[in-house]
């Protein structure tokens, strides 16, 4: 396996735990994906979605929004069983 495959598939595992963390703590906060986007000010809950699942890496400024709807810190969406 090559440096790259390996720093993707730890990249992946790491989207992944940090959408199951966001599901459980929005599911927790009793929001829905779409009132989350709305919240955040993002224009669809689709979006939350493809977080969630580890799809996409969401930016900096989205994972600071998110903690900030939640009131979280750092560690509740960043733990990595």
């Amino acid at each position: 396996m090559s440096i790259c495959n390996h720093i993707d598939m730890e990249k992946n595992k790491v989207l992944v735990q940090f959408g199951k963390n966001l599901r459980a703590e929005r599911n927790r906060a009793g929001l829905s994906q779409d009132a989350l986007a709305e919240k955040i000010g993002i224009c669809a809950g689709k979006h939350i979605g493809t977080i969630e699942r580890g799809e996409t890496n969401p930016t900096l400024t989205t994972v600071v929004a998110i903690m900030e709807a939640l009131d979280l810190d750092f560690e509740k969406l960043f733990t990595i069983d």
